[in-house]
This record gives C-alpha cells, structure tokens and sequence, in this order.
C-alpha cells in the first residue's frame, strides 16, 4: 500500500438527463380580498442565467502576470547578484593594497 499507491477512484457520474422547461411559469395571481387596499403585485420571473464567458482570456492573462513577476525577479536577483560580486571585488582590491602598503612601510 505505502511502495504502490493506488489513485482515488473517481465518482461515479450521473446519468440522468435534466430536462429543462421551455417556457418560464407563469406567476400565479390572487384575487383582490375584501378589505379595499391595493393589490400587491405579482413577484418578477427569475431571468434566464447569463450565458457563460469564456474562461481563456482571463488564464491567459494570468499566465502572462506570473511570468512578468517571474521575469523582472530574476532580473532583480541578477542585479543584486553582480552589486555584491563588485563589493566584494572592491573589498578584495582594497585588502591587498593595503597589505602592499602595509609591508613597503615596514621595509624603509
């Protein structure tokens, strides 16, 4: 079990079919009672459901995002990268001066 697991095995899918009505209901009205205000009007219908955008654009600018952040990070680390590479060629440079300036001293 723990050397050879297995994938979870999927749901299993419906089969029956949701049969949609063609045309809305129609709201049910009432009669007038007999104590002489206004009648209340009938609820709205519910609208049909928007039709579904596409969800492709919106990957595709995701996708675009994460490699813009991507992009200017390695650039970023890049130039962090060649500032301590000259700090330390500056450190380096200015131990050995000083060391050659240190023994010329020290020689006269």
């Amino acid at each position: 079990m723990f050397l050879n697991p297995k994938p979870p095995e999927a749901p299993p899918v419906p089969t029956a079919a949701v049969v949609l009505p063609s045309q809305p209901a129609q709201p049910v009205t009432q009669a007038p009672c007999a104590c002489h205000h206004a009648a209340t009007p009938a609820p709205a219908v519910a609208q049909p459901p928007a039709p579904r955008q596409p969800i492709a654009p919106f990957l595709a600018t995701g996708a675009g995002a994460v490699l813009a952040v991507v992009a200017v990070g390695v650039v970023l680390t890049a130039l962090v990268t060649a500032v301590a590479v000259g700090a330390v060629s500056v450190a380096v440079c200015a131990v050995v001066l000083r060391s050659l300036l240190t023994n010329a001293n020290h020689r006269r």
